[in-house]
């Protein structure tokens, strides 16, 4: 039986790789997953392993060559299950788990599905240590991507007999993480993988590291226990040697950042002991290169106005009982902030499309992002098609989403995706500020602290509730007049919520 190798999905906005190097030659036996050749993006390296057991048939793209997605790159003929055997049973490299029979098998433990364009994590904690029992589904470890953490469950239920990814460590999409050695020879398998990792420490790992990765080695005048394997079974790959090699530069760097006299400023030995440095978590990191991104692209400018939230309160204590009765959820400030900015982008659509190259994506739908606050860091879930939902919907999602942001719970895709976003500073005291855009997007509100002024009312001075709104906008695809224009709108439906139920 013949079987197609062909290119895997390489990522998000990746369409063609190079084929950087074969492992094997037409003619050769390969084992299933058995690596059998490397392919290099702009971005990533990405290994192909082998889907079957058998030999290796016609080589159709050879090193060099371009490929794109899903193209031929291989043809393999399968072994039969008597033929393939053999060839397994040679590559075992555990023989004490030989006698335990057929009731044991290896699984490995992959990295999960990462999310939409994210294609590496840091696994930050293991939960188990190579030896320990475990159950199917039970946590092994937890991973922390630039956006969110990563639980990984066990594949199957047996004993831990080997850690490949060690904490602080970095991984891609694809990586291996660990393996399991399932059923009833789990506990005899997990002695023979103890003394691995010093097999692996003292340099006499059998596995072939990436030819981009000798290369890379030999140009920077490294060995290869210098450096920290990513790849499969702790296969060098050449990202890893681009990683020690920046590390070993960072390193003379970081002793004279102790001294007193450095950038961040003089510091006494006092005053050392009684600091504590806590390394930026990748969310943390993300967050301020996004930012910093934000600033660099897009042309911001942000314009303010107030608005008179009499009319709202007023609006929300006389129903705000009757709607918990009926919707089983509390009617707050947000819903009605959404609806008047649902109401608004529909006036002004540029503040509700983005830029992409040299064309303006116009959004015919609202995918609200409602900014949050977490231990972790600032976090945008998305509520999808909001200017299509009803008041009690749009509650029940912002409650829903917020608990499972605080809880870090969230979702790739319920992170992605937005086209507008509505930040509200007032719930931690801010009376005025300027919120930076979340890019793409083209528009972010600012909410901010209710606060009793005097205001002049038909010639006469009242007090009124009142709030600051700003409204950050890219001066790239919208104009003064329309960001002045989308947030009078706003201003006018909350300050007469009827014209929201009357499309006014």
């Amino acid at each position: 039986m013949t079987t197609e190798v062909r290119v895997p999905t390489l990522g998000e906005s990746v369409t063609e790789a190079t084929v950087a190097t074969w492992f094997k030659k037409p003619g050769d036996s390969v084992n299933a997953d058995e690596m059998l050749c490397e392919l290099e993006t702009d971005k990533v390296t990405v290994e192909v392993p082998s889907p079957a057991a058998g030999t290796l048939g016609e080589i159709v793209a050879a090193e060099g060559d371009t490929v794109g997605v899903d193209a031929l790159l291989a043809t393999l003929t399968e072994a039969n299950g008597a033929a393939a055997a053999p060839a397994a049973k040679a590559a075992a490299p555990a023989p004490a788990a030989a006698p335990s029979g057929e009731d044991s098998a290896p699984v490995p433990v992959m990295v999960p599905a990462l999310g939409e364009s994210v294609s590496e994590a840091t696994v930050s904690s293991w939960f188990k240590k190579v030896g320990d029992t475990v159950a199917q589904d039970e946590m092994l470890c937890e991973l922390e991507t630039d956006k969110v953490s990563v639980e990984v469950p066990a594949p199957a239920a047996g004993v831990l007999t080997e850690i490949m990814a060690a904490e602080g460590a970095t991984v891609q999409a694809s990586s291996q993480l660990g393996v399991i050695a399932s059923g009833a020879a789990g506990a005899a398998a997990a002695p023979a993988a103890a003394p691995a990792p010093a097999a692996a420490a003292g340099g006499s790992k059998d596995v072939a590291n990436a030819p981009s990765a000798e290369k890379a080695m030999a140009e920077a005048g490294i060995s290869a226990d210098q450096v920290t394997g990513s790849g499969r079974d702790g296969r060098i790959m050449k990202e890893d040697v681009a990683a020690a090699v920046a590390a070993a530069k960072a390193a003379p760097a970081a002793a004279p950042a102790q001294a007193p006299a450095q950038v961040r400023g003089p510091v006494t030995a006092d005053d050392a002991a009684r600091e504590e440095r806590v390394k930026m978590t990748r969310l943390r990191q993300t967050i301020a290169k996004r930012l910093k991104d934000s600033q660099n692209t897009a042309a911001m400018l942000t314009t303010y106005n107030e608005v008179d939230m009499t009319e709202v309160m007023a609006l929300r204590n006389e129903y705000k009982d009757l709607f918990l009765k009926k919707h089983g959820v509390k009617l707050g400030f947000m819903s009605f902030f959404t609806k008047a900015c649902c109401h608004a982008l529909k006036e002004v659509p540029e503040v509700n499309a983005e830029i992409d190259g040299t064309d303006i994506v116009y959004k015919n739908y609202v995918h609200m992002g409602i900014a949050a606050g977490t231990p972790t860091g600032l976090v945008v879930p998305v509520i999808r098609d909001a200017d299509a939902m009803s008041f009690a919907s749009i509650e029940k999602a912002i409650a829903e989403k917020g608990a499972r942001a605080r809880d870090g719970k969230l979702s790739m895709a319920e992170m992605q995706g937005g086209t507008f976003t509505i930040s509200n500073g007032g719930v931690y005291g801010s009376l005025m500020s300027s919120p930076i855009l979340n890019p793409p997007q083209s528009g972010i509100l600012g909410m901010h602290k209710i606060q009793d002024r005097p205001m002049a009312i038909n010639g006469k001075v009242e007090i009124r509730p009142m709030m600051y709104l700003a409204l950050s906008y890219d001066h790239r695809i919208v104009d003064g007049k329309g960001a002045v224009t989308f947030l009078v709108r706003v201003k006018e439906a909350l300050e007469d919520p009827r014209r929201l139920l009357m499309d006014l």
